[in-house]
């Protein structure tokens, strides 16, 4: 099993990953598709389904799929074009994507959400079509928007490509007890045998530069987040509160009147600074996905700031350790909350940083595992309610926490030898099976826990 770090950790846009980046990927694979195509197209549509359809709004899935069809993507999004291209669809009703000729899309009639039917594949689906100069459906391609910014087509959900292992690696676990096995014979750190995978499939090189350049922008996320203020989007005034926190905590410095608990403030107002800018639909770095964008970067920032000895150059290690953790977390369970709940984005995100922690802090293979489970079964059976589809409340606070809970496990497994009870793979085992039977109501569709007990406005 292999999943690059660059997969699991992408450059793109909020507030969603799945709601957004996906859908917007979804419309730029299709666009490749019409390309190709022997057909005249004249003609968009689209329509969205299960929860796309329900938080689709919250989540600007709707204004994603428009500029995905305009040929906007996520990696060189630019925020100033993306208003001007919108302004222009609302008055032409047309898009025009590099490639291809002017096409009819009026995002008030060809845009549908379709709150009736599901699709089987995934609760994240949506159907794109090209139409004739009659209006006729052409051309038509289911796509499911799996979490994290995957994308499958209907086809490659059924030829099980979302667990295709690709070209040989040197080290391809596909479980916690396989990783562990393989670095007990190679004598090998998980980072170690990650970066093995890596480079086998590419370059040191590039590896390197990429590595440097995701740290880059989630610590320019944080930075942004830190010094931004005002009311967040979307209709629930929220606001912004990371900087007014870090404007005290940065007051109460050296002043020797700390609690020793205020640590733990640091660690939130760290990872609540990037999901403000998510919320925002700011620059970010899925980790393994936007909801739970923050606590990653989180707590390498807090190790990077607050523990002795901490360096920059082992943030690659960080970064590959967590990375191995979250393809586990991937390929047995789901980092999807329309599929399993919270416990999937902010648990795997709290796994991965614990994991990645307690690698730079010395910790030992069996540390590492036992960091990254000690984490994820602290956040088993958490639900995905966001009030008013909005990646806000409470995500925005759950993602500090999930950097606390990051902390402690951490923290916990380097104080043990790396023996414990409940096996990694049990644990996201049990994950898998509690989002299976977790009521469709709680996973990001809005329709029940704090989405449906607090008013929306």
């Amino acid at each position: 099993m292999f999943l690059s770090v660059f997969e699991m950790f992408k450059v793109g846009i909020g507030p969603s990953s799945s709601h957004t980046m996906g859908p917007m990927v979804a419309a730029a694979r299709f666009l490749d598709k019409l390309r190709a195509a022997p057909f005249a197209v004249h003609g968009l549509r689209a329509s969205l389904h299960g929860s796309l359809a329900f938080t689709g709004v919250g989540h600007a899935t709707d204004r994603a799929t428009v500029l995905g069809l305009a040929g906007f993507v996520p990696e060189t999004y630019d925020h100033e074009k993306a208003e001007a291209a919108l302004a222009e669809i609302a008055k032409t009703h047309r898009v025009t994507p590099d490639g291809l000729p002017a096409l009819q899309f009026d995002p008030s009639r060809d845009l549908v959400f379709d709150y009736d039917e599901t699709l089987p594949g995934h609760a994240n689906g949506m159907i794109l079509r090209a139409t004739d100069a009659q209006g006729d459906v052409i051309l038509q391609e289911v796509y499911y928007s799996v979490g994290g910014g995957f994308v499958l087509t209907e086809a490659e959900l059924a030829a099980g490509k979302d667990t295709d292992e690709g070209a040989p690696v040197p080290h391809p676990f596909k479980s916690a007890a396989e990783m562990l096995e393989m670095a007990k014979k190679s004598g090998r750190s998980i980072a170690d045998m990650k970066r093995a995978n890596e480079v086998s499939r590419g370059c040191a090189d590039s590896l390197e530069k990429g590595v440097a350049q995701i740290w880059q922008v989630m610590e320019d996320c944080i930075d942004r987040g830190l010094t931004s203020d005002g009311v967040l989007p979307g209709g629930l005034n929220v606001k912004r509160r990371a900087k007014n926190i870090h404007d005290q905590l940065q007051a109460e410095r050296g002043m020797n009147q700390s609690a020793p608990h205020t640590i733990n403030d640091w660690m939130s107002v760290y990872a609540m600074a990037v999901n403000e800018e998510n919320a925002a639909g700011g620059q970010v770095v899925t980790a393994p996905t936007n909801g739970a964008a923050g606590v990653v970067p989180a707590v390498i920032r807090y190790w990077l700031d607050h523990v002795p000895g901490a360096t920059r150059a082992r943030i690659p290690e960080f970064l590959l350790t967590a990375a191995a953790i979250g393809g586990l977390v991937k390929y047995n369970a789901s980092i999807s909350g329309a599929e399993a709940g919270c416990q999937a984005e902010v648990g795997s995100a709290s796994a991965m940083a614990a994991a990645g922690l307690c690698a730079v802090m010395g910790g030992t293979p069996e540390q590492v595992e036992n960091a990254a489970e000690i984490a994820l079964e602290h956040h088993l059976g958490m639900t995905c309610d966001p009030v008013k589809g909005l990646v806000q409340v409470p995500c925005i606070e759950r993602n500090g926490l999930g950097a606390i809970k990051a902390v402690s496990a951490a923290s916990l497994s380097l104080r043990g030898d790396g023996t414990h009870l409940v096996p990694l793979d049990a644990c996201i085992e049990t994950m898998r099976q509690t989002g299976h039977d977790m009521s469709e109501k709680y996973k990001e569709t809005s329709l029940g826990g704090l989405a449906v007990n607090v008013p929306n406005c």
